[in-house]
């Protein structure tokens, strides 16, 4: 509390500190490397070939520096977080979300560093800490000014990779793209690091602008359009899965209460009607799919044809999910180690495209053994008990969050904690947004629980 100048004390105002400035710093640090890189999509096989044989690319000295400024960033705003929350004497948001994450991290990073068959510690393993520490002491004012500078930044993020179309085609498009659904449509990679990591920022974005759209009408129609653009073209399957799969999820958690009561009353029947032509409508395609167009023989050509043997075989994953999980079995309990599927590494299998193990589960096992996937399974679990207890008090977006990361862990790893980069954005933005809302729950029931023995006394 402190004084007015009338003398009358006043609630002090909340130190938010400026941890959120990381989120658009990962995001920028991510797109110079990019800028600066002179990067040609269409030869990104080839790249990583090069990669293999000891050929590292050269990063410009620009790009050096400021990779040094963001983490000097990091370490200040973590620092700051760190003895402002302590100084204030701030209860921890969530010891199960804190404690779990700190498990994870020792499980999936540390051990391994230290004990897995090939054992590599760097400084670099100890920003992911200080950056996730500092995400789960995240309260409500500070969670809000990282999801509305989040969300800004994508966007920036987004467009910035759309206007280098016409300057630099190659750099943002991949017209040797051949296994994707779109015939003859370049793959859009934007000046993110991969197709797939642009099509889970856009869905990020989409969330985000779905739950904190902007002030002004206009920009949030044109931020959609923008949205869902980028996601169309950057064709990743499953970041298309995804959104359709969390878009519905936000559509439930916001009106599905009210939905299936509008569909019990007997006084407003629009919204049964409705549903009913829904139900007839969709079977009718069914059965028109089935019997004139043959819809089973259509797919079972697709599935016979190259492109339908990528897609069953997850374009080849299914041979680096064999090799990782024999480095399991070699090495069960601490893994192989933190530079399993470096160059070296990629080289001696012969995959060079093997830049990780394309599943989370699979290359926790490979890279940090039995010990590692302990440490998964429980964050996991508490990121998803978390999701599921905060999805309305977040209008679905920490259920929405969770699902998209629990959908991409099928063929990606987006809770990897070795550096930090783009690749760990939404990861960490579920954290600070489960942080957050825990703190503004336990507010909500200490200020409820006085009134309620004056509610009773009155009754």
């Amino acid at each position: 509390m402190t004084r007015n100048p009338t003398g009358v004390l006043t609630p002090d105002r909340p130190r938010t500190g400026f941890l959120y400035w990381m989120f658009p710093a990962m995001l920028a640090m991510g797109a110079l490397t990019v800028l600066m890189s002179n990067r040609d999509l269409t030869q990104a096989f080839l790249q990583l070939e090069q990669s293999t044989e000891g050929l590292d690319p050269i990063h410009s000295p620009l790009v050096i520096w400021a990779q040094r400024g963001v983490s000097i960033l990091l370490i200040v705003a973590s620092l700051e977080r760190l003895s402002n929350h302590f100084a204030q004497h701030r209860l921890v948001p969530s010891m199960a979300l804190t404690g779990s994450f700190l498990l994870f991290w020792l499980t999936t990073v540390l051990a391994p560093g230290l004990l897995g068959a090939h054992p590599v510690l760097t400084h670099e393993y100890a920003y992911s800490l200080l950056f996730g520490l500092c995400a789960t002491l995240t309260f409500p004012e500070e969670r809000e000014k990282i999801l509305l500078f989040s969300r800004s930044a994508l966007f920036v993020y987004m467009l910035a990779g759309l206007v280098l179309i016409p300057i630099n085609p190659t750099m943002v498009l991949d017209s040797s793209y051949s296994q994707g659904l779109l015939p003859g449509v370049p793959r859009f990679g934007g000046v993110s690091a991969h197709p797939v990591m642009m099509g889970l920022l856009s869905q990020t974005a989409l969330l985000l602008l779905w739950a904190r759209p902007f002030q002004r009408r206009w920009l949030t129609v044109c931020a959609w359009i923008l949205g869902l653009s980028v996601l169309f073209l950057a064709q990743s399957k499953t970041a298309w899965l995804a959104f359709m799969i969390t878009a519905c999820c936000m559509v439930v958690v916001r009106r599905g209460a009210d939905s299936i009561g509008r569909l019990g009353d007997t006084r407003d029947n629009t919204f049964g009607v409705l549903a009913l032509v829904g139900v007839i409508g969709v079977a009718v395609i069914v059965l028109v799919g089935g019997l004139v167009f043959d819809v089973g023989g259509m797919v079972g050509d697709f599935l016979g044809s190259s492109e339908g043997a990528q897609l069953t075989s997850l374009t080849g994953r299914d041979r680096i999910w064999v090799v990782a999980l024999e480095e399991w079995h070699n090495n069960p309990l601490f893994g192989y180690g933190p530079t399993i599927w470096d160059g070296a590494y990629r080289q001696a299998i012969g995959m060079p495209n093997a830049t990780h193990g394309h599943n989370q589960m699979i290359d926790t096992l490979a890279r940090c053994g039995t010990v590692g996937a302990f440490g998964l399974v429980v964050y996991a679990a508490v990121l998803m008990v978390l999701s599921v207890r905060f999805a309305r008090a977040t209008r679905g977006l920490s259920l929405a969050m969770f699902l998209t990361l629990a959908l991409l862990s099928v063929s990606e790893v987006p809770l990897l904690l070795v550096g930090y980069g783009p690749d760990i954005f939404t990861h960490l933005l579920l954290v600070a947004t489960l942080a957050g809302t825990a703190v503004e729950q336990r507010r909500h029931r200490v200020a409820v629980e006085p009134l309620e023995p004056t509610l009773r006394t009155a009754s």
